[in-house]
Parts: C-alpha cells; structure tokens; sequence
C-alpha cells in the first residue's frame, strides 16, 4: 500500500498541488516521500524517509519547479527500508523515466533476472518498483526498434503492453516520461486504486491521477473515472488525453480497501469506501445481536472502525461511546515499519478513558485483526481502566492469508487467525467474547456500492489468490527473505499457541 499522484497542468507549476496531494494521501504510507518534477528541459527530484511534512519545505517550491510532476508517500511490503528505496525511480533510456507505483509484484525473481541478465541493466535497490521500471524500459525500447521514434505515445503503449504480459501481481503505476507526457497504467486485474480528473485551467485541461480520488479535491480537479483494468492513459505535452486498453482486464478490486486502507470520503472503483462499512456495520451488528451478550457500550477503536461502530450502535440500540481517546500525533501503528515501534506506539496512540469503562460491559468493534499485538493491549488497556468485561467486534472476517499484493502483511508467522479457532484467538487476546464479520457479508457490504463487480480480491481472508502464480514455495520465499525475516525476529513470542500457528 502507497499513495500515488500525478499531475499535469498547461500554465502553473504543481509542487504545491502534489504537495497539498500527498498530504491527502498520507495515511497510504509514511516510511518515504517523494516528488518530482520535469522544467521542460531537466527533472527536479527530492524524496527522503519520512512523511510529506519532514521532508518538503518552502524552499523546495523553488527548485521543484515545472507543470508536470508526480508525488509518492511510501509503505514498503518490498524491498529494504533503506531511503534509497524511496521512490520515484528513474531509468535514463529510453526517453529518460520516472516511475511511482503502487501494488506488488508476484514474479519479481523471473523478472530481476531478466532485467540484468538478459537485458544487462543494473539494479540499485532490491524493489520491485525497480524492476517493473526497467521491464517498461525495455519493452518501450522494444518498441521503438519495431515502429522508429516518429510516433513516441504508440512506443509508450505498445512497452506497457508488453510490460503487463510480463509482469504479474498488483500495480497501479504513475510515470512522467520526458518529451513526452504524463502516463498511467493499472494492472488486468485492477487490484490497486487508480482515477483519473480534470481541471479547467487558464490555457486549457489540467489531467491528474491517484490512488484515491480524495486528492483531487484539494486542488479542485473532478473526477472523470477510474483508470480501468490492463488500461493504459497519458497526457501528452499539449494536454491532450490518450488511451488505451492494453490488455484485456476483468475489475477484481482488494477488498481489504474498504475496511481499512482507504480514507472513507474516498470512491474506488465505484464503490463508497463510507458507505461500505456502513454496510459493514449493519451485518455485524445481526451476529451481535444474535449472541446474547449483555452489552453496555459500544466504542470504536478509533479512527477507521467509528462507521462500522455507529452503524453496530444504531442497528442494536445500545449506546455509543468514544471512550478510546487517539492522539493525533502518532501514525497508524499497522503500517509502522516494525514490530516492536507497533507495539510501543499503541500507549503513545490511544487511552481510555475510566469513566465509560468501570464496572461495564464494553464492545470494542476494531475495522480488523491482524497480527492481534493492538488489539490485545487495548482489551488489557480497557481491563486497567476498570471495565468489568471486555468484547472484541472485528468488522471484517479472520485474517489468515498473507497478502501479497501490497499490504505489509506477508508472512502467515504475522497472522493471528492462521491456523487458529476464533475461541483460540479470543484466548490469546484476552477478550471476553469475539465476533468476527462473515465473508460472504464483507462481500455483499463493497458488492451493494458497484454491482457491476463480480469479483473481488479477498486472498487474505479466504487464500485465493486472483494471479494465479502464488505457490506454497514463493510464500516460504517470501517468510525467508532478509526484510521479512528480519520482522519475524523483531516480533515478541506470544505463546505455545502462537509458536503452533507460525509453524503451520
């Protein structure tokens, strides 16, 4: 999971429309940020560790100058933490190109081998980001050897068609190519966000794209649509807007979007993120009702789970309570980039408040539960503050998959629920009772926004994986790689139970 954005405007400069962009983008990632900017005539390049705030200030408006440019905010599920993964990434040939991406690649080894074997470039960094860079280089130089130069924006999209019957996993990808434009493309199956907008500007239509369409907004640019499956769009030098379907897609959006990952104004693909955990909430609070459990409040971890929990209040008639006060001021613990800074950064973010815990009954409704450190030390954190009994809600089914397209869920040692009975995991964090979403409910909550979807990707819940090319022998790849198993070693044992699971 990153936040990508793009922009091309026909007579003022973008730095501060990407800026104010990323800042909207922020909850997407904040290891690293990135923007860059072409003059005309040079790029101008600033990306750092750190979130949008840290690493850009006044003085960059200055030297990131230029009417097309693109900004990244960064969350690794591949490669290192090292800044020098930071993306946007840049290949000098052919044209010169910068790439942001969002997603994951699945055959990363095949295509690393490819890319330096066989096409003897070299790679500075262990990202997958790198890798489908220079695929797309190659398959665009390809091109050109085939049609010439006369025609660039036919080069550019014939190498992304070629790029994506190469490359597998999930990929939403924003490139700035110089002399040419700005160009978008999303992979066949769609998994990642990606919209397009447009802005009437003082010479004509100013184009933008991003992972969600909340960054639009700011900048005034209206929607147009989401980039479709296997599509491929650019904006050329003159503004004008080309496309085309490279490859034939089928729209099979990441579900776990809509319970967590996405901000809730935002629309993917059709579909209110909003709107769907209000969904979420209503058939989560049939099984709470049809528990029997004597409830006195219910209370949202805050922020992402306050819908459903309004819904679950609602539905239920039992009261509603913000009785978890978050500070605003430290990041969301799921994405923070170890173990460890996760667990420390649960009593820096939230604390409870005694008065609407002693002595009662609370329901805690949490949008997930994935490796259960959180959650475990808030149900201790509610016990301390005097609550009398302490139940779980989770707003979306048990997490026992690895997700291996683009959420830093990658290794099922990380998972809670893998392997493991819901009276197991209720054990293990100490609640009282646990309730877990349906997924056939989670399903019919995202399927009500857009019924045009069939399908979509719920590998972390139910292990179907849509690309097809997930064995058991690339998830041991994965759980054995340096920046995964060095995340295995930073986390605390959790018991004979957990030691169970991580062994299946």
């Amino acid at each position: 999971m990153c936040g990508i954005l793009g922009i091309a405007n026909k007579s003022s400069d973008v730095f501060a429309e990407i800026y104010d962009g990323l800042l909207m983008l922020q909850h997407r990632g904040q290891d690293a940020s990135g923007i860059v900017t072409h003059t005309g005539e040079f790029f101008r390049e600033r990306k750092a560790n750190g979130q949008v705030k840290d690493v850009f200030n006044a003085s960059d408006a200055e030297t990131l100058t230029g009417k097309i440019g693109m900004g990244h905010v960064r969350y690794p599920t591949a490669g290192s933490l090292s800044a020098s993964e930071a993306q946007p990434f840049f290949v000098n040939a052919p044209y010169g190109i910068y790439l942001v991406h969002n997603g994951n690649i699945t055959n990363t080894a095949e295509q690393r081998e490819k890319v330096t074997a066989k096409y003897s470039r070299h790679l500075r960094t262990t990202s997958d980001s790198e890798i489908l860079l220079n695929v797309l280089a190659d398959k665009v130089a390809d091109a050109m050897k085939v049609n010439g130069n006369a025609d660039p924006i036919r080069n550019i999209f014939a190498g992304v068609k070629m790029t994506m019957e190469r490359v597998q996993g999930a990929y939403s990808v924003i490139c700035m190519i110089a002399g040419v434009g700005l160009l978008a493309f999303r992979d066949p199956n769609g998994i990642r966000p990606l919209s397009v907008a447009q802005r009437e500007g003082q010479d004509g239509l100013d184009y933008a794209f991003a992972s969600e369409d909340v960054a639009f907004d700011i900048n005034g640019f209206s929607k147009i649509r989401d980039v479709k499956p296997g599509e491929a769009m650019l904006v050329d030098l003159d503004g004008n807007l080309h496309e085309i379907q490279a490859v034939e897609g089928k729209l099979t959006p990441c579900i776990f979007e809509y319970v967590y990952l996405a901000r809730p104004d935002s629309m993917l693909d059709g579909i209110s993120v909003y709107k769907t955990q209000l969904r979420m909430g209503q058939t989560l609070a049939k099984q709470i009702q049809d528990s029997g459990l004597e409830i006195d409040s219910i209370i949202p971890v805050p922020d992402s789970a306050r819908p459903v929990a309004l819904e679950v209040a609602n539905a239920t008639g039992i009261r509603y309570r913000e009785a978890l006060v978050k500070n605003r001021y430290v990041g969301r613990t799921f994405i923070m980039p170890g173990q460890q800074e996760r667990q420390k950064s649960v009593r820096r973010k939230l604390n409870a408040i005694p008065l609407e815990m002693k002595g009662l009954n609370v329901l805690l409704i949490d949008d997930s539960i994935v490796r259960g450190n959180t959650i475990t030390k808030i149900v201790q954190m509610c016990r301390d503050a005097g609550a009398k009994k302490v139940y779980i809600a989770s707003a979306s089914p048990p997490v026992k998959y690895p997700n291996v397209y683009g959420i830093d869920m990658p290794t099922r040692h990380e998972l809670i629920a893998h392997g493991r009975e819901i009276e197991e995991i209720r054990e293990e964090i100490g609640a009282d009772a646990l309730i877990y979403q349906k997924l056939e409910d989670l399903v019919w909550a995202a399927h009500e926004g857009n019924k045009e979807i069939e399908t979509f990707d719920c590998s972390c819940f139910d292990g179907n994986y849509i690309t097809g090319n997930i064995t058991e022998d690339y998830l041991n790849g994965l759980e054995n790689s340096t920046r995964v198993s060095k995340k295995i070693e930073d986390m605390p044992a959790q018991g004979a139970s957990w030691n169970s699971a991580a062994a299946g």
